[in-house]
């Protein structure tokens, strides 16, 4: 097992490396971001005009290339968002991270093993989501969808310790050294910029890292942070806003967009990445979505608000958008709303009572819960009807009645039956019969190889019911496997249905054409 072990100047030594590559990448980025940037503006334009397929192409490609600048310049310049450092805890963060992967996660085992989760840390509580969420991300694609990944947290003297482990492919014994270099990446189509992030936002905390990992056999990340204290133990921000006294709430946050809009993206950071991917995915704004929800509650329009929520609730059940990611956003919102009422009453230099702030803070928060359970709600609704849709598709296609005749229907039945196929036979046959009152019913079981006893038995009773409504049923195609157990139970089909050795004979016979040839 090969270790990374952190030597006294070894972060010292990284950042001085990234200030040096900083400098460089900090001019590219700016260099390059705005012509990136205009085209894109171009290509938006074009796209009612032109090839929308080849403009979809171009937008990806640029999206990837402005991505990509954002996280050299964000390595580059760490303090560019200008992030308040706050207390918060580590294990909350890591739980509500793990939610962003649930689509992902199916054949992969987590073990979470969390100590000391009221031990929280002094820093900058969005880039160590965005770093601990690199590290998870990564660990996942290294598994190829099945594997285990463990998670552990505890405190030890002045230091949180998180670990993150994965059975994945591993890391080259001759590479490790080269992890955290901008650029450098172990896989195919990777920049190296996520690891980048994790490595400068833990060793300008003055944490460490080390990095155990075997190829074919997993990559252990262990992460030492410094607990430290808030020394100032902040509320809620002052912000730089544009005030006037005649201005109304909603012309306060009308005048103060863009404001709004970088703050929010400050608070959310792990859905910040996303907002492309979810608005090409579903064609879903997110920020234009957030200013219109923020209105319809600072102006109390609740009945415009649950439409708005059961709108949203239908966009994400449709295309499958992962929830948590929705969770997060809302919530975002809410603290950022909170962050814009507390500086509008500061402008105004108001001095409110404890009444009237306990009844805002009643009704803003009971407004953003309504919204967020007729989300649910809705969101629940479309993918209960969706998935009886998809139900009842299976079962017409598990249980195919077709007509030949306007008296004579076919069933080929393929696959296994079971019992809880053959109480989808029984309805499906009876209800068809008395609808479309069937006098001969053609059971084809060539195509099934698979029937327990008790569901011969379960059969015959159904052919015993349909004969009791006037149907008469013809049984083709039974195979050896069969027939075998049918002579092995005692039990048969001689008295119950006529008997013919395939398909083709029965429709010769009862059609009168001769399929044969």
């Amino acid at each position: 097992m090969k270790v990374l072990n952190p030597v006294p100047c070894q972060s010292e030594k990284h950042l001085t490396q990234l200030a040096s590559v900083g400098q460089i990448a900090a001019g590219i980025a700016h260099e390059v971001r705005n012509p990136l940037t205009a085209v894109k503006g171009f290509l938006q334009l074009l796209e009612h005009e032109s090839n929308p397929e080849y403009i979809n192409i171009a937008q990806l490609e640029l999206e990837n290339a402005l991505s990509t600048l954002n996280e050299l310049l964000q390595v580059s310049k760490p303090d560019q968002e200008n992030e308040e450092p706050q207390m918060f805890l580590i294990a909350v963060e890591l739980e509500s991270i793990l939610n962003l992967f649930q689509d992902k996660i199916y054949d992969i085992q987590i073990h979470t093993s969390y100590f000391d989760t009221t031990t929280a840390i002094y820093g900058k509580k969005n880039q160590f989501k965005k770093a601990f969420f690199n590290l998870i991300k990564n660990a996942l694609e290294s598994m190829n969808e099945i594997g285990e990944l463990s998670i552990s947290h505890f405190a030890e003297g002045e230091e949180i310790v998180v670990c993150i482990e994965d059975t994945g492919i591993g890391i080259p014994k001759e590479k490790l050294s080269l992890l955290g270099t901008p650029f450098y990446s172990t896989k195919d189509l990777g920049t190296g910029m996520g690891l980048t992030q994790v490595f400068s936002v833990v060793y300008q905390q003055g944490g460490r890292i080390n990095v155990e990992s075997e190829e074919n056999k997993g990559t252990k990340f262990s992460l030492r942070i410094p607990i430290g204290n808030d020394p100032k133990r902040r509320g809620v921000k002052k912000l730089d806003l544009t005030y006037e006294e005649t201005l109304s709430i909603r012309e306060f946050f009308h005048a103060n967009k863009d404001i709004f809009e970088k703050r929010l993206l400050e608070e959310a950071i792990n859905v910040k990445d996303k907002i492309d991917e979810i608005h090409r995915i579903g064609n879903i704004n997110l920020l234009s979505n957030a200013h219109k929800l923020v209105l319809l509650i600072i102006e109390e329009r609740e009945h415009e608000l649950i439409t708005f929520a059961k709108q949203e609730g239908i966009a994400w059940a449709k295309y499958s958008i992962t929830i948590a990611f929705k969770l997060e956003w809302i919530q975002a919102i809410r603290r950022t709303v909170w962050d814009f009422l507390y500086n509008f009453d500061l402008n105004e230099n108001n001095d409110h009572s404890s009444e009237f702030y306990f009844t805002l803070e009643k009704n803003i928060n009971r407004q953003f819960d309504h919204f967020l359970t007729s989300f649910f709600i809705q969101y629940t609704k479309y993918k209960d009807e969706l998935l009886d849709a998809q139900r009842k598709l299976l079962e017409n296609l598990s249980v195919p009645i077709i007509p030949i005749s306007k008296n004579i229907s076919i069933i080929p039945l393929i696959g296994a039956i079971d019992s809880f196929r053959a109480n989808t036979i029984e309805d499906k046959i009876i209800t068809e019969i008395g609808n479309s009152h069937i006098q001969t019913l053609i059971l084809d079981l060539s195509g099934v190889a698979v029937m327990e006893v008790e569901v011969i038995k379960h059969l015959i009773r159904v052919i015993n019911g349909i004969s009791m409504m006037g149907c008469k049923t013809v049984i083709t195609g039974l195979r050896p496997e069969i027939v075998k157990l049918v002579i092995n139970s005692g039990i048969s089909f001689d008295h119950v249905a006529e008997l013919k050795g395939t398909l083709q004979v029965a429709l010769s016979e009862y059609l009168g054409v001769n399929t044969l040839k």
